[in-house]
């Protein structure tokens, strides 16, 4: 029973490092003119848009690219925290 309680405390250490560690971390896009910093626990740090996006006959295609550069910024942090996990966890299975 101990040695169970020593294995989860181990693991949330691990855990909060993790996090720490993703909290820390950025990734960055750029596309369409739209470029996201996100952290590797996906809090969006910072958004920059080239001025041409910003005019009114621009709209819908800005509106696509900043979806586009949002989940592409998501994926990049999932891929960032998987492999944080991977460093930890190495064998678990759906890493």
């Amino acid at each position: 029973m101990f040695d169970k309680m020593k294995q989860l405390m181990e693991m949330k250490k691990q855990a909060d490092r993790i996090k720490r560690e993703l909290d820390s971390s950025t990734v960055e896009t750029n596309e369409g003119g739209i470029k996201i910093i996100m952290t590797g626990s996906q809090t969006v740090q910072s958004i920059q848009i080239e001025e041409n996006n910003l005019k009114p006959e621009n709209k819908s295609r800005f509106e696509r690219d900043l979806i586009r550069a949002i989940n592409i910024a998501v994926k990049k942090s999932q891929a960032l925290a998987a492999e944080k996990m991977k460093e930890v966890m190495p064998g678990f299975p759906g890493l």
